[in-house]
């Protein structure tokens, strides 16, 4: 028996009021299904299964709050103990180290991982101990894991060709590709692969696909007079859900004051130290114009996209500015989790977590931003979008302000802010011209990081920008 409890969504969440349960014990759930909604201070939720297994108890009526931590459901689980119940991401983190020790002892495996890349392994259905690791000391990384999933992802054969965009063009190629755990879950779902677009590595099928496939089909399917098919039910939250996490004169409140006591206890605790650059994006701007020429304007890349690449990329190569100060000491983190912080139209900010930023080519993080921008305005963000990232990138974009210095999100313990592009009189090899700049900024922790460490990733972000073609 695994106990799904009350996630934490952010490290200024104490609490959450479950709106509505998407699931009834006895249903089949599996990992990333959304099962439930909790309403949040900032936002309606969607609660995604941290496990496969069948929902036994709920033990939280809808409407009734409790806090981070409380149980309010038993799903049984064919898994061990160990890795059925969910903790938030700072708990992870902070029990890397037995958990890395657990995952050795429990599966006989010395490959070296993290517990991080572990998980990710699970997920993708990819036997970590058969990839070769290109880490440090041989050690499988979070790339070598999503390489090793699209190499195994199996062309298969459609059963007919629909109508739909998706089948007619996947018809024309005789094949369908999806993850191994893809192909099962649609077998259980009775999802056709056929009809589902793919948000994997070249159009390939994923869980979160077939999922989405599934809820759609639940939505849109006509009543059959017929008895109903033994398939797990998946439902989508009701508009009640909705309208009761609605913005509010008195929700727009409560977030302000959330973000106040957050960033109180930030900067009352976090000894910042702050640094600042001015970067010339004419070779960015240049290759993006490139880029995006004879695109629709709804496919063209913004510079907003390129700056978080670029972001990305710089920690890869600083990585003590990336990842979690916990119990007194800095857990980091192999891979780089963006949050932006995406302003709402009720007022406020709500901060979106970019999972796995470093390993997204530029125009699909572009996708990743605007998808996940609309749906936090519309209150549908899920609890994985939601979870702690390690670095927060604050970009005004065109909001006027030129600078922008930020207050770091415990337990992160670093904050990257961009502010507006502007055209200013700049020096290139003792010419003077005109040049569109940005001014790039660095909140830092003193207790992890200095002045020297946190010039290193200005520069590297710098020189960054001066490539683009290579992000």
């Amino acid at each position: 028996m695994g106990e799904f409890r009350m996630p934490s969504l952010g490290a200024d969440m104490t609490e959450g009021t479950l709106l509505e349960w998407l699931v009834e014990p006895g249903d089949t759930v599996h990992h990333g299904q959304i099962v439930a909604v909790i309403d949040t201070v900032k936002s309606a939720i969607d609660i995604e299964a941290f496990e496969d297994g069948e929902v036994d108890r709920l033990l939280v009526e809808p409407g009734a709050t409790v806090t981070v931590g409380t149980p309010i459901a038993v799903i049984r689980s064919d898994v061990t103990d160990a890795g059925a119940e969910p903790v938030p991401a700072v708990e992870v983190v902070s029990a890397a180290r037995s958990a890395d020790a657990g995952a050795a002892v429990g599966e006989g495996s010395h490959t070296p991982a993290s517990p991080l890349v572990r998980r990710l392994a699970h997920e993708l259905d990819v036997d970590i101990d058969a990839v070769t690791g290109t880490g440090r000391g041989g050690a499988v990384t979070r790339l070598d894991v999503e390489h090793a999933a699209e190499a195994a992802v199996a062309p298969a054969a459609p059963e007919d060709a629909e109508s739909s965009a998706v089948s007619v063009q996947r018809a024309a190629h005789g094949h369908v590709s999806a993850a191994p755990r893809a192909r099962r879950l649609a077998a259980q779902l009775g999802v056709d692969l056929a009809t589902v677009p793919g948000s994997g590595p070249d159009g390939a099928v994923m869980v979160s696909d077939v999922e989405q496939a599934s809820r759609d089909a639940t939505v849109t399917a006509p009543p059959s007079s017929g008895s109903p098919p033994s398939v797990p039910k998946v439902r989508t939250a009701s508009r009640r859900a909705r309208a009761a996490a609605a913005p509010s004169p008195a929700r727009k409140e409560a977030m302000q004051a959330a973000t106040a006591a957050l960033m109180a206890r930030s900067k009352r605790e976090i000894p910042h130290y702050y640094l600042q650059s001015t970067v010339d994006l004419s070779a960015a701007l240049d290759w993006l114009a490139a880029h995006n020429h004879g695109r629709a304007p709804g496919d063209r890349v913004l510079p907003a996209a390129l700056l978080l690449k670029a972001t990305a990329t710089s920690l890869l190569r600083v990585p003590e500015l990336n990842g979690f100060y916990v119990e007194d000491r800095f857990e980091p983190v192999d891979h780089v989790d963006l949050g932006v912080a995406i302003a709402l139209r009720s007022g406020g900010l709500l901060v979106a977590n970019l999972r796995g930023a470093d390993g997204l080519p530029v125009d699909e993080l572009m996708a990743r931003l605007k998808d996940v921008a609309t749906r936090a305005r519309a209150g549908r963000l899920t609890s994985s979008e939601m979870s702690v990232p390690t670095v927060t990138v604050t970009n005004l974009g065109d909001q006027g302000a030129e600078l922008v210095h930020g207050v770091i999100y415990p337990p992160q313990v670093a904050l990257v802010g961009f502010g507006r592009i502007v055209e200013r009189p700049w020096a290139v090899a003792g010419l003077l011209g005109v040049r569109p700049l940005v001014v790039a900024t660095l909140a830092g922790d003193h207790r992890v990081t200095d002045g020297h460490r946190g010039s290193r990733f200005l520069e590297a972000l710098d020189a960054a920008l001066q490539k683009p073609e290579e992000l």
